[in-house]
């Protein structure tokens, strides 16, 4: 048994101080400091902050290695980099590519997912598609060659492997098929984004079976008062949307608006590229050259490519842009994601039973100690 002290823990529903965190490999509890068991080994938090692990749902690299490298020692490097940055769990992502690339890339994740579950790094819990089934005409930094109509045999193929996939619903013909079969046949999350649907047809495909939005904002019809889009069909439905948090890609003047619209529904990613944790330059995405300068990515005709943000700072970024609560901005970026994923009853909050997915911080989010299944994998 371990005891966390001397922090301020961060439940899904408000955050206790003078309490201590018990754990094995499984959260055991959550008691009066004066109650530690005698025989406890002492971890103490000195006055930061005590948090379930972070989930990042949608990542196509880290430290100069992309996913869809194809390649286990790129997806080793990745889940380790993580760990500094506070996630215990995250789906590694592909992105529109040559479907040869995007199958090799899910059968190394495929291959390495049960290992990842004891390794010294953060743990695959499936991988999120990203394309290739996605509008041209919104494909941000995808490459339009690549782009496919959406494929129910290729889901349900890698559907032990694929917890998301993103599609543009208006590209799935005969009243949204595909996205029916996936549905009815695996337990993938269908998402739409890259995405010029209309209202309309964005409201017929959450009846057909999406459930998700993905980056909410970016590469989707906007919300307008004559032309309502995907952003509004968002709001005015029960589905799950990812918001990327770095300030850029959505204004922070939303963030109070989002999380009143969407609450437990709203699920905070970095969608960060390979040149997340390496300096400013120039990098390569999906064989496109990314220039990254400050907080932003974009490719060299100045569209905007993903982020290099790191999840624990996203949610300081909304928490300190936003009245909404610490422990909400928490939730977004650990109990809503589980949620959306369906991991809700094993992992996002530190409630007892659950996986021992825990994270130290300093008081500004900054990440001191990585705890997965009970075993520290990183400190500072």
């Amino acid at each position: 048994m371990k005891a966390i002290i001397g922090g301020k823990i961060i439940l899904k529903d408000r955050i206790v101080e003078n309490y201590a965190l018990l754990y094995s490999d499984v959260i055991e509890g959550i008691v009066p400091v004066d109650n530690v068991p005698a025989d406890a080994e002492i971890i103490d938090a000195k006055g930061g902050y005590v948090a379930p692990g972070l989930i990042d749902m949608h990542i196509h690299g880290y430290l100069g290695k992309d996913v869809c490298d194809g390649e286990e020692e790129s997806i080793r490097i990745i889940s380790e980099g993580l760990l500094a940055n506070g996630v215990t769990g995250y789906l590694p992502t592909t992105m529109t590519e040559d479907m040869k690339i995007i199958r090799k890339a899910l059968e190394v994740c495929r291959s390495l997912k049960e290992e990842s579950k004891t390794w010294q790094g953060s743990t695959i819990l499936g991988c999120h598609a990203e394309g290739p089934f996605i509008s041209e005409s919104k494909k941000g930094a995808q490459d339009a060659k690549y782009i496919l109509k959406p494929d129910a045999k290729f889901v349900k193929e890698y559907a032990d492997i694929i917890k998301s996939i993103t599609l543009a619903p208006e590209c799935d013909e005969n009243d949204f098929a595909a996205i029916r079969e996936i549905k009815r046949d695996t337990d993938v999350v269908i998402s739409m984004g890259h995405t010029s649907a209309d209202y309309e047809t964005a409201m017929a495909s959450v009846n057909a079976g999406v459930s998700h939005v993905t980056h909410l904002y970016n590469a989707m019809t906007p919300h307008a008062h004559r032309a309502p889009g995907v952003v509004t069909a968002t709001f005015n439905s029960d589905i799950s949307c990812e918001l990327i948090v770095d300030t850029f890609h959505v204004d922070t003047a939303l963030y109070n608006m989002l999380w009143r619209l969407k609450g437990r529904r709203l699920c905070f990613i970095t969608d960060c590229l390979p040149a997340g944790g390496l300096p400013e330059g120039e990098y390569t995405l999906g064989g496109q050259k990314i220039i990254y300068k400050g907080i932003v990515c974009r490719l060299e005709d100045g569209t905007v490519a993903g982020s290099v943000l790191k999840l624990n700072k996203g949610v300081w970024n909304v928490y300190t842009n936003s009245d909404i609560p610490l422990y909400e901005c928490v939730n977004c970026a650990s109990l809503n994601p589980a949620t959306t994923l369906g991991f809700e009853k094993t992992k996002g909050s530190l409630e007892i039973g659950k996986d021992a997915d825990i994270i130290i911080t300093d008081g500004e989010f900054n990440v001191e100690k990585t705890i997965i299944g009970g075993e520290i994998k990183y400190q500072v």
